[in-house]
């Protein structure tokens, strides 16, 4: 009975180790595959000044996107005009390309027609250059290993002063006052030691401090709770008021402030106006779109 016993013990041993082995060797596999990725095609024709973009003007031309050559267009003939330092909201259903065009924007899918930012061809400048100058917040907020001035500052590019008024503008001095090292506290992968919305706010914070000219956010605030999405938004208004601000929104409140939405729809078509002109029949145009109550006040 002992030996069986010892049997017993020995399989679960040799289960946890094979488990673990077979993981170990995906990861192995994940790395192989990375190694045989093309490099992204970057054809430089154009080095733009460290000042672009100054004023945030962007211009869409016939743009058409789908991912691969065998699948339709996600959208196609898409022509706006944004001005400098105006705030776009950008609604649509699930699937209608909202996320899509964001990714045009940074060049990480192949796209027909051409985006002008600021008077230049976003496919002649390099992709370092395009997608350092432009702020985004993603919906899923990203920390990495290291500690909280690395994941804020990860080029040192800024002083101590410059980071705590940057947390304070999103109420967050006092959090990271309290932790035993401050700003040199160690972050866990992932950032497990903040909530999803501090997380969020971090990643507003790095956006605060490089000053951008462009910001994007891709509902950003979907996975927040309502305070923290106020937070956000005066936060925005207040230290991006010289900015150009794409709002992807999925709360009716989070597009109100806009001066113009862009609405995708692929029974509609895309319609870019005012946001006055989407409130004075604001059933028609967000009912189909957001759950709950559509008569809005701005």
């Amino acid at each position: 009975m002992t030996q069986v016993l010892g049997v017993v013990t020995l399989v679960n041993d040799l289960t946890k180790i094979w488990v673990i082995l077979n993981h170990y060797i995906f990861s192995v596999g994940r790395i192989v595959e990375y190694t045989d990725v093309s490099p992204e095609a970057d054809e430089v024709t154009c080095s733009p000044p460290k000042s672009w973009p100054s004023e945030g003007n962007m211009t869409f031309s016939s743009v058409a996107m789908r991912y691969s050559a065998d699948k339709s267009f996600v959208f196609k003939n898409l022509n706006l005009a944004i001005k400098s330092s105006e705030k776009i909201g950008i609604v649509g259903r699930t699937g209608s390309g909202k996320s899509s065009l964001i990714s045009t924007i940074f060049r990480l899918y192949h796209f027909e027609g051409q985006i002008f930012i600021d008077g230049i061809d976003t496919k002649t400048i390099p992709l370092n250059t395009l997608r350092s100058r432009i702020a985004i917040i993603p919906q899923d907020p990203i920390l990495f290993m290291g500690t909280l001035r690395q994941n804020l500052d990860p080029f040192h590019d800024y002083q101590d002063w410059q980071l705590w008024s940057a947390l304070e503008d999103v109420g967050l001095k006092e959090i990271v006052s309290s932790l035993p090292s401050g700003l040199e506290s160690e972050n866990p992968e992932g950032g497990r030691n903040f909530s999803v919305g501090q997380r969020q706010l971090l990643c507003l914070v790095r956006a605060i401090l490089r000053n951008a000219k462009i910001l994007i956010l891709d509902e950003a605030t979907a996975s927040v709770d309502l305070e923290t999405d106020e937070m956000i938004q005066r936060t925005v208004r207040k230290k991006f008021k010289g900015s150009t601000v794409l709002t992807i929104a999925h709360r009716i409140s989070t597009i109100l402030d806009s001066d113009k939405i862009l609405m995708m729809d692929s029974e509609d078509g895309i319609k870019f106006d005012k946001t006055e002109e989407f409130l004075r029949d604001s059933n028609r145009y967000f009912g189909k779109f957001f759950s709950g109550s559509t008569t809005l006040r701005r």
